[in-house]
């Protein structure tokens, strides 16, 4: 499989109508599209280390999340950041391939990634007027405390810290990962007692402790992170491909 058929296979499964409006992902870098792909890297991020990790071993795609390039790229000097990244991916003949909010809002992306790992099953979706598909629903099978399911969420994504706020009992549980802060109010409107993101903000926390819904607060990155071996397993099936993994998170703890 080409590089161009395995993002036209991914495409399909993740189209642009799902996106937000003021997102920007898709194939980012591609100097040659119908290069045969063999070796996949997945990062969360096309960081300056993933991007020299991909080329150092060999791959011919780097598959991310996060978009490679957000904003408008007005040069390609390699002393700016977004051109050093563009400059090395195409030297080293490297395509990367974001997929972004549609990714967050489709069936077995995202979202889904995060229920399962939290050991859920979604039972409907969430959102606001654009992304009306964005986020998930789940019931517990046993109400637990606060403290206890904050805890859960910790031991279940591999977190050295998780915040969380109120004290209701947990039942029902809208989850959207990365930062969903602005989706809590339409979370507690979906009928959960607890809104999962990875992070929110001060404010946002502190009025959800006062309107009467719990926040737990995992993390970016470790909210989101559950999905690549989704993606690792559809480049294996569609592709063929070897699929390695880079930690981009940079993010440390004391």
């Amino acid at each position: 499989m080409t590089i161009r058929d395995l993002y036209r296979a991914l495409d399909e499964m993740y189209p642009r109508s799902l996106s937000c409006s003021w997102d920007n992902d898709g194939l980012m870098v591609c100097a040659d599209p119908d290069m045969e792909v063999k070796r996949v890297l997945l990062a969360l991020d096309a960081s300056n280390e993933a991007i020299d990790y991909a080329v150092k071993e060999g791959c011919q795609v780097l598959l991310t999340h996060h978009p490679m390039l957000f904003r408008p790229l007005k040069t390609l000097d390699p002393d700016f950041l977004s051109g050093d990244r563009t400059l090395t991916a195409i030297r080293g003949n490297l395509a990367v391939m974001s997929f972004h909010t549609r990714l967050d809002a489709g069936q077995g992306g995202v979202n889904d990634a995060l229920c399962d790992a939290l050991g859920l099953t979604a039972a409907g979706c969430f959102g606001d007027d654009e992304a009306p598909t964005l986020g998930r629903i789940a019931h517990l099978p046993e109400e637990m405390s606060p403290e206890a399911f904050a805890a859960h969420v910790k031991q279940a994504l591999g977190c050295s810290v998780v915040q969380f706020a109120g004290n209701r009992p947990v039942k029902t549980v809208a989850m959207i990962g990365g930062g969903g802060g602005d989706f809590i109010y339409a979370a507690k409107a979906a009928g959960a007692d607890t809104y999962v993101t990875g992070d929110a903000g001060y404010n946002i926390t502190l009025d959800a402790a006062d309107d009467g819904i719990n926040i737990v607060q995992a993390g970016h990155y470790h909210t989101e992170a559950p999905v690549l071996s989704r993606l690792a397993d559809l480049c294996r099936r569609l592709a063929g491909a070897e699929c390695l993994f880079f930690d981009s998170n940079p993010i440390k703890t004391v």
